[in-house]
């Protein structure tokens, strides 16, 4: 028996979990909302970004502008004209959600804040982020500004799947910078050692608002909730959603990466056959107790014919409970099979003209 999803003190919220993908609960989870310092996952988004693209390095320094010292808001305390690393300003922007160093790595990267929004909203379309428009680096309260529950759920997952080795960061409770040391704001970092992310954010047309995500036995949850009444307020609501989910639902992987689930019939190759498989692992989020129910069918082509390049979909893998779709994956060719020679291919195709007369 599952019971009905707590309802929140808040304006919007969403749980999903990060492996499958799968929404648990949602409300307003669409609805266009100013992110305040949400933002910043953005911003960090894309330091991280360059980073792997390897553009930029953790040790390379930034020059500190008047603009970026001016900002308003939250700071890192960042003095102009100084040089910080990559490496302090990452931090400055997810520990301490400082406005100065979210405005250094947008100038840093794009060359004005402007032109960084820019290449934030571009970032935002790829993901599939459709309720959302960036207009500065930090969430302070512009004009169409604004996002969605389901849009910062999709960011923190890419984060954390795509990021793992910047990851980390965002469990840290405090850093210290030009002798200043600032505390996470993240109330849930001391009080569930399962979070260790992500970001808070708050202004008054946003209300408070955290992204949060924790991990218990291999199932990893994010959480957003965006509109809260207080600081604990947001944290209390996302702690709700996180242990319904926790209680509630588990998350088994279905397939591994490449693992080969089907050897397929194939016409004109020089194999009879080709593996089958798929390109990610395969996760399935469903009420606990009933991975024994999960029935897996693989809709595979008729008449494949080669040559076949490693990558082709030639089939579809369903996986449902109770008659209802869970999830469906491409099936793809794990190998290349090249056509085979002229004899071969000449009674490949005999055969399947004879068979088409039957069929």
């Amino acid at each position: 028996m599952i019971p009905a999803a707590p309802q929140l003190a808040a304006t919007a919220w969403i749980l999903i979990d990060a492996h499958s993908g799968k929404i648990i609960t949602e409300h307003n989870a669409d609805k266009r909302i100013p992110p305040a310092s949400l933002t910043k996952m953005m911003t960090s988004y894309l330091l991280e970004y360059e980073l792997k693209q390897g553009n930029v390095a953790l040790d390379d320094q930034v020059r500190i502008s008047v603009k970026a010292w001016r900002t308003p808001g939250s700071r890192m305390f960042i003095r102009e004209g100084t040089y910080v690393s990559i490496s302090d300003l990452l931090r400055g922007v997810i520990i301490q959600s400082g406005n100065d160093a979210s405005v250094a790595v947008a100038e840093h990267l794009a060359g004005s804040e402007e032109s960084f929004a820019d290449i934030m909203n571009q970032h935002a379309r790829v993901m599939g982020m459709k309720n959302t428009q960036f207009r500065n680096a930090t969430g302070l309260p512009e004009e169409n500004h604004y996002s969605s529950a389901r849009d910062l759920a999709i960011l923190s997952r890419v984060k954390i799947l795509d990021y793992p080795e910047h990851y980390t960061i965002y469990s840290e409770r405090e850093f210290t910078y030009n002798n200043i040391t600032q505390s996470n704001r993240n109330r849930l970092l001391w009080r569930d050692n399962t979070v260790d992310g992500l970001k808070t954010g708050h202004t008054d047309d946003a209300g408070y608002c955290l992204a949060a995500s924790a991990e218990r036995e291999g199932m990893r949850l994010i959480s957003v909730v965006m509109g809260a009444r207080s600081d604990e307020g947001r944290a209390q609501e996302s702690q709700k959603l996180l242990t319904y989910g926790f209680r509630y639902f588990e998350t088994t992987r279905l397939y591994e990466q490449y693992q080969v689930l089907n050897n397929a019939k194939i016409w004109k190759g020089v194999g009879d056959t080709v593996q089958l498989g798929v390109t990610e692992d395969l996760y399935a989020t469903l009420p606990r107790g009933h991975v024994g129910d999960l029935r897996a069918e693989m809709q595979i082509n008729t008449n494949i014919k080669a040559p076949i390049s490693a990558g082709t979909q030639l089939g579809t893998l369903v996986v449902s409970l109770g008659g209802e779709i869970i999830t469906q994956k491409p099936l793809v060719a794990l190998e290349n099979i090249p056509k085979a020679g002229f004899f071969k291919s000449l009674w490949h195709s005999l055969v399947m003209f004879v068979v088409s007369l039957f069929s």
